[in-house]
């Protein structure tokens, strides 16, 4: 189900601190004691110190060579210091690549580092040391280490392990008299993998262990590219180190993954399950004016736009008038047409046409084009204007002078657009009074057979919003390339740039290229420009709500929520909630990432990596195979303990998970313990490894340095911690 609901369910990107300067530690108390040195490299930190100590020393596993430019020196990093350098953390490398152990510089160097902070100060290490390596690692890693250990460092015997079987010693450990025999089976959550151990009598059945390629690190990379598709104009650049803090502190396990999905189609339970995340922000500094300031700018740009409507109004009428005085010249020359063809041909062509079609093609246009200026011009003018005088446009050019003559003309343009605004009122109150009919005839249907004129008003609704949809869907199938839409599109650009057009010789031979002639032939390029807003989508949108609005008004069965608006804000509630739209100005609500999927989304991979692309089997499948391999007696001793530890492991609903996963694939008489956390994820290998170390067993499983050049690298003995394979 969904989470609970926090009083405050916002919280804030915790920043970096610089690393304080730490000195060695004393070597004094271990010099000469061969005291156990304790090293469990992870992928993510390194742990080391004696094995009297209380507790490892612990630093992020990656180094850096950074050249600094201010003193132009070279500086070797590890740790936290890397975050001292910004442009350090460009060069930084782990000795890990995923889960194999492959960098063996940057693995010297993080031992160099692990000794000096030590103290160690002799020529050599002269303690044995216990070391974890991962399950299965390839012996030519294993064989590296061992030749860096007693080569470079002069060990005297060195011993691997694996750190979930010490995780688990730590937390079975027995009586310090009694050996080791606790049974168990082990889920470990590492780095770059997760791993499962079936333990029986204290030993390791590792010929039965498997591991999944899903780790901490692949869900961090999943949560940072979930983050990415849902904010793809963040404003701000989301680290790994970001999302890994996201990751521990956000997200869960569900127990059933599909109902928690079910449970947040549901807007108020989605915005009750989500996490705000809250990242840096500045305030653009914006330079206040005072009131008098803001009266006098907003004077001069009423004053400017007063000026422009004049200037945009004489210009539209002496156009309107320039219009006006070309069409009655072309009305009298289409007026005047000769009888002898070929002179008439001669003046078209004077004139600049190629035929009579166009001249009235020239003559629609612009009669078109007046029809639409008047109407502009006259919306919203319905006063009676008394008609001016026009004393000289009856007076022949004989009787006037020059100023009578331009005179003459300016009346002339005045009359014109007189009688073209007067034709536009008629053309106005003509529509009106079709309006007013129409109206009538519609309210005389209402009150004869109310039923039928709603259900006729509805039924046009729906068509309506049915092309709107339409309209809707084909826009965003045409964002995928792959889509009929998107193909068919393709198809109508390519079929208008094939060269199949209508040659000189054929056009004046009579075949001419008739696109065109058919209104329906533009309907094309609404097709290709697909951003372009439609004139019959406005003249839709507006019908629409005049529809509604009648059905407002006298249906009343018929109510807001049957809007088309309410509808789609119906629709897009559920989205608004996924991922909630700030306004342009709003600078902090714009630096906010909403989790609220993302939060089951991420951990679900560890039982269905196929979510993130990783072709593998996942916890649950992982789990049946294993038991599969035991009898039912191992079987009910494996699963009476059954033990996770890794940092995942914390995260809230694994262990309701496991339990949902494990119940249904063992027999119904078969108990089911509980699932076990490690009581310190992170520290409780390396204090199984010091404890074990402090036993006399310890020495025996050593592989010492004799032992080393009689049988090389890969050769280490088998006991109930050690990574032994048939190989051993």
């Amino acid at each position: 189900m969904a989470a609970e609901v926090e009083t405050s369910n916002t919280f804030y990107v915790p920043t970096s601190n610089l690393p304080s300067t730490t000195l060695p530690d004393s070597y004094a108390p271990f010099r000469s004691q061969s005291t156990p040195l304790i090293i469990d490299n992870g992928s993510s930190n390194l742990r080391f110190g004696f094995s009297t100590s209380a507790s490892p020393h612990t630093s992020p596993n990656v180094i850096a060579k950074y050249k600094e430019r201010k003193f132009n020196q070279s500086l070797l990093l590890f740790g936290d210091a890397i975050d001292a350098e910004s442009g350090a953390k460009s060069q930084a490398k782990t000795p890990w690549e995923a889960d194999v152990l492959l960098n063996f510089d940057a693995m010297e160097n993080a031992l160099d580092y692990a000794f000096v902070r030590l103290g160690i100060d002799a020529d050599g290490v002269d303690h044995p040391v216990l070391m974890t390596e991962r399950l299965c690692s390839p012996l030519h890693s294993r064989a590296l280490t061992s030749e860096l250990m007693f080569e470079q460092y002069s060990v005297p015997s060195l011993s691997y392990c694996v750190d979930s079987v010490m995780s688990f010693y730590q937390n079975n450990k027995p009586p310090s008299s009694s050996p080791f025999g606790a049974d168990g089976l082990v889920v470990s959550f590492n780095t770059a993998s997760t791993s499962v151990i079936p333990i029986l009598n204290g030993k390791g059945v590792l010929s039965h262990a498997k591991r999944i390629p899903w780790g901490t690190q692949q869900s961090t990379e999943y949560l940072l590219k979930l983050i990415q598709l849902k904010y793809s104009s963040f404003p701000t650049r989301v680290t790994s180190a970001q999302a890994s803090w996201m990751l521990h502190n956000f997200c869960s396990f569900a127990t059933d993954y599909p109902a928690v999905l079910r449970s947040l189609k549901l807007p108020a339970n989605m915005r009750a399950a989500e996490r705000i995340i809250q990242f840096p922000f500045s305030i653009p500094v914006i330079e206040e004016k005072t009131e008098e300031e803001l009266t006098r700018i907003s004077e001069k740009r009423k004053e400017q736009g007063k000026k422009l409507q004049e200037l945009a109004a004489k210009s539209r009428m002496e156009k309107l008038a320039q219009k006006e005085n070309d069409l009655q010249y072309l009305l009298n020359l289409k007026d005047g047409k000769s009888e002898n063809k070929r002179a008439w041909t001669n003046t078209l062509l004077n004139e600049g046409f190629d035929d009579d079609a166009a001249l009235d093609e020239t003559i629609k246009k612009l009669e078109l084009d007046m029809k639409r200026a008047r109407k502009k011009d006259t919306d919203g003018q319905d006063d009676v204007i008394e008609e001016p005088s026009f004393p000289l446009i009856d007076v022949p050019d004989a009787d006037l002078d020059d100023e009578g003559l331009k005179e003459k003309k300016k009346q002339k343009l005045m009359k014109a657009g007189f009688d073209a605004r007067a034709r536009a009122r008629r053309e106005k109150e003509k529509e009106r009074e079709e309006k007013e009919a129409e109206e009538k005839r519609e309210e005389e249907e209402r009150e004869n057979n109310f039923d039928e004129w709603a259900t006729r008003l509805r039924r046009e609704q729906e068509v309506i919003m049915t092309k709107m949809k339409e309209r809707r869907r084909r826009k965003a199938a045409l964002s995928d390339r792959k889509s009929a839409a998107a193909q068919a599109r393709m198809k109508n650009i390519a079929s208008l740039a094939a060269d199949e057009r209508v040659s000189k010789k054929k056009r004046k031979a009579g075949a001419e290229d008739m696109f065109g002639a058919d209104d329906e032939d533009w309907q094309i390029y609404r097709k290709l420009n697909t951003a372009a807003v439609s004139s019959d989508e406005e003249e839709e949108f507006n019908q629409l709500q005049i529809i509604e609005g009648k059905l407002l008004m006298h249906d009343p069965t018929f109510t807001t929520q049957h809007t088309h608006a309410s509808i789609a804000s119906q629709r897009s509630a559920l989205i608004s909630a996924f991922r909630p739209q700030y306004e342009e100005g709003d600078i902090e609500g714009m630096a906010r990432i909403h989790l609220n999927t993302e939060r089951w989304r991420v951990c679900e991979t560890y039982f269905s990596p196929g979510m993130a692309g990783v072709d593998s089997a996942g916890l649950g499948e992982v789990l049946q195979s294993i038991l599969s391999r035991f009898s039912e007696s191992e079987k009910a001793r494996l699963v009476k303990n059954v033990f996770i530890t890794g940092g995942p492991s914390q995260f809230p609903g694994l262990p309701e998970r496991f339990h949902g996963t494990l119940r249904p694939i063992l027999p119904p008489e078969m108990h089911l313990g509980d699932i076990v956390r490690a009581a310190d994820p992170s520290l409780d290998a390396w204090k199984g490894m010091a404890s074990f170390a402090n036993t006399d067993e310890f020495h025996r499983v050593s592989v010492t340095a004799e032992e080393y050049q009689e049988w090389g690298g890969e050769r280490i003995k088998r006991w109930w911690g050690g990574n032994w394979n048939a190989a051993t």
